[in-house]
């Protein structure tokens, strides 16, 4: 709680070439040690690599991926009074569902065997526009967990 008034929002700042917001916000997430420069050869490379395998726009597919894979409902852990854990399911906002579809798409594609990290990004940004690709196993993971418990609701 904040004395001086409330803090103003800051717009997210867009990349060079596409001047997009989500791009930025995908090349933060990749960013390692503060090698920006890195993490957008990275991103590039990888939308080059989607323009070839699908022949259409790489960042309609990049936003396809991203809203194929944001949740709407995820789980979190509560305890009772008695000590136990549960998994208390909650709803989601667009934000910080869109954070986490971006996380869960670089956690899979660092998962995926492959050449180079904008080979296997590039692989599973297709996937996820698909439909498929573990970035998509995750949210039906995740969202199964929720459905499962369900009952456990009122405990929000």
């Amino acid at each position: 709680m904040s004395r001086r008034g409330t803090a103003e929002k800051r717009n997210a700042k867009s990349d060079p070439i596409f001047r997009n917001r989500l791009v930025n916000m995908v090349v933060n997430r990749i960013m390692k040690d503060g090698k920006k420069s890195l993490a957008y050869q990275i991103l590039y490379r990888a939308v080059k690599k989607i323009q070839q395998k699908t022949e259409t726009n790489p960042l309609l597919v990049l936003r396809q991926a991203i809203r194929r894979v944001t949740p709407n409902i995820g789980v979190k852990t509560r305890r009772n009074k008695k000590g136990s854990t549960r998994k208390v399911p909650i709803e989601i906002g667009s934000k910080q569902g869109r954070a986490l579809a971006i996380r869960w798409l670089l956690e899979a594609s660092q998962k995926r065997p492959g050449r180079n990290m904008a080979f296997k990004l590039s692989s599973e940004l297709v996937d996820a526009a698909k439909g498929s690709g573990g970035a998509i196993r995750k949210k039906e993971a995740t969202h199964r967990m929720a459905e499962a418990n369900r009952a456990l609701a009122h405990f929000r």
